[in-house]
């Protein structure tokens, strides 16, 4: 079978829900159960076309647990692993710490842009990925690759900015290049798109996803001074490369999405501060728009 099977892994942004310093009232409910709202770990998502093998979609610091919880990557015989390889969307922290996890002598393909594995090779933490298990790719934008075999994607630069470790004064914000990209699949006449982090929707990109039959999008914040209303931090979603849910005269990305003519629209790499993950007026628009909430768990099979 070649139809393309998602498996979101990992639905919060860095840090997760709960964040481990974090009693806003989304942290506190998720961390009592007889609250609605269900803990959630760091931004992942898990590619199959026969629910075999699998290629990750960054790799979460929390990607152990997120394996434990996924019968689908439990290992089959004594020293195995249904995980072929692993695709970088940026070196943000929450994409990347994963890796140091996975150095088990396991063999897999390792996919990112040339920018994305200079910060690899320049901390030398990584170095514990042997070689001689884990075979290193740089990909260029708009090139096909196969994190699979038979399974086509093609990245695609969106607008972000660089990782906050590698941050000095004030960043480039909107930056479009190697730093930040989005993933599109191909299967079947089938197109669906993983953009985990962006900072805005221009209209070159909201062409290039125009009609997709799936889409998973940055839901980091609902509204872009989110945090700084919450007490949580002191940046706006835009400073931290995020673009809003809801924006001043409808240019947050659901009002921009819903234009689009997109099959399926699923909110991903959500923020613990962001209202959307309980029952409230916030969840209800992005409802009402026929957008979904992701979900660790939350599976789509795009036949």
């Amino acid at each position: 079978m070649t139809d393309l099977r998602f498996l979101v892994l990992g639905s919060a942004a860095g840090g997760g829900l709960p964040q481990w310093n974090c009693n806003c009232s989304n942290c506190a409910a998720a961390r009592d159960p007889s609250f609605e709202i269900i803990p959630q770990t760091q931004s992942s998502l898990a590619v199959s076309l026969d629910g075999e093998t699998w290629a990750l979609f960054n790799a979460s610091p929390d990607i152990r647990q997120q394996i434990q919880q996924t019968p689908q990557l439990h290992p089959k015989t004594l020293r195995h692993s249904p995980i072929r390889s692993v695709i970088i969307t940026n070196a943000d922290v929450d994409h990347i710490g994963g890796l140091l996890t996975i150095r088990e002598k396991q063999a897999f393909d390792l996919f990112s842009t040339a920018a994305i594995g200079t910060v690899l090779d320049a901390n030398p933490v990584f170095r514990v990925l042997n070689p001689a298990f884990v075979q290193r790719h740089s990909i260029r934008l708009d090139e096909v690759f196969s994190p699979l075999a038979g399974m086509e994607a093609r990245i695609f630069a969106v607008p972000g900015k660089v990782a906050l470790f590698l941050e000095e004064g004030e960043p480039e914000l909107g930056l479009e290049g190697e730093q930040t990209i989005g993933v599109e699949f191909l299967a079947n006449s089938k197109r669906a798109y993983y953009i985990p982090g962006c900072a805005t929707l221009p209209d070159w990109l909201c062409e290039r996803i125009r009609g997709a039959d799936l889409v998973f999008f940055d839901g980091t914040v609902f509204t872009d001074d989110e945090m700084i209303r919450v007490g949580t931090g002191t940046k706006t979603g835009q400073r931290m490369g995020h673009m809003p849910i809801i924006g001043d005269d409808h240019s947050g990305s659901l009002d921009v999405l819903s234009q689009l003519d997109i099959g399926r629209m699923v909110y991903v790499h959500i923020n613990n501060t962001n209202p959307i993950w309980r029952d409230g007026p916030e969840r209800d628009a992005v409802t009402a728009a026929g957008f979904e909430v992701g979900h660790d768990g939350m599976e789509i099979d795009l036949a």
